[in-house]
């Protein structure tokens, strides 16, 4: 279930920024106090502005700072909900409900951590080694098309290494995620997130190797509040809502 407080609120646009050849930034002001959130969690975001979306759209908090209430929404444009985002000017508002579901696991110290992610599912992975990086050491991985593609470079690195592969391998090793060297190296605790077969093969090498691992999980959400059900997963422990039990799941407790 769902812990700590959560808010319906109004938000501004500080921001909207171009990011790599399909992705763009929302930099947001709250209107009330943020209540706390951890890295992994989401926002349903209500999309005022186009005709055909009549649902929230669920996006992974890609950055949050309490001290200026302020977060960050990495967005694909995929659909029309997506690209109406997009449309935002500094000064629009959007409502937005935060946070939502449960995180990934941050109780560690003095470890070596790998975070992997691949297309825009880099997105939590920013808050996420914020948090990781004040008591362990960072590595991340990432997966992209192309060097078109690639977000955010220099934040990452403030917060670890960072390791790229690209499919046409225009920048890093070639290959997908799971093909770099980087898993040559020893890890503690993996982090994923990205596409589904990315998700299995990383947690196959987890297994394999005894790492302890966590993924988010992206399946459509409508509600984000466990009424709809169009979200549930199967788990080891039977049928799940991702947006309340998840998005972040040990791979010990899926069937893969």
């Amino acid at each position: 279930m769902m812990n700590g407080k959560k808010i319906a609120a109004d938000f501004e646009v500080v921001d909207n920024i171009a990011a790599g050849s399909s992705y763009f930034k929302l930099v947001l002001q709250a209107s009330v106090d943020l209540p706390g959130i951890r890295p992994g969690q989401f926002a349903q975001v209500r999309v005022d502005n186009s005709k055909t979306t009549f649902l929230r759209r669920p996006f992974s908090i890609h950055y949050a700072d309490a001290s200026l209430n302020r977060i960050e929404l990495l967005i694909n444009k995929v659909g029309d909900g997506s690209r109406a985002l997009s449309l935002l000017r500094k000064g629009d508002t959007i409502n937005i409900i935060l946070p939502l579901g449960n995180g990934f696991g941050t109780d560690l110290s003095g470890q070596s951590v790998l975070l992997a992610g691949g297309g825009v599912g880099i997105a939590p992975m920013l808050y996420l080694g914020k948090v990781l990086a004040v008591k362990n050491d960072v590595t991340f991985v990432f997966g992209f098309r192309s060097s078109d593609n690639i977000i955010d470079l220099s934040r990452f690195e403030s917060y670890g290494k960072v390791r790229i592969t690209t499919e046409d391998g225009s920048a890093g090793e070639k290959g997908y995620v799971t093909d770099h060297s980087v898993f040559n190296e020893n890890f503690s605790k993996i982090y994923v997130c990205g596409p589904t077969p990315m998700m299995k093969a990383v947690s196959r090498y987890a297994k394999q190797h005894s790492v302890k691992c966590e993924v988010s999980l992206e399946n459509k959400m409508a509600c984000g509040l466990g009424a709809c059900l169009c979200c549930v997963t199967e788990t080891n422990e039977g049928h799940k809502c991702v947006c309340t039990d998840g998005p972040v799941f040990d791979i010990n407790d899926l069937p893969w």
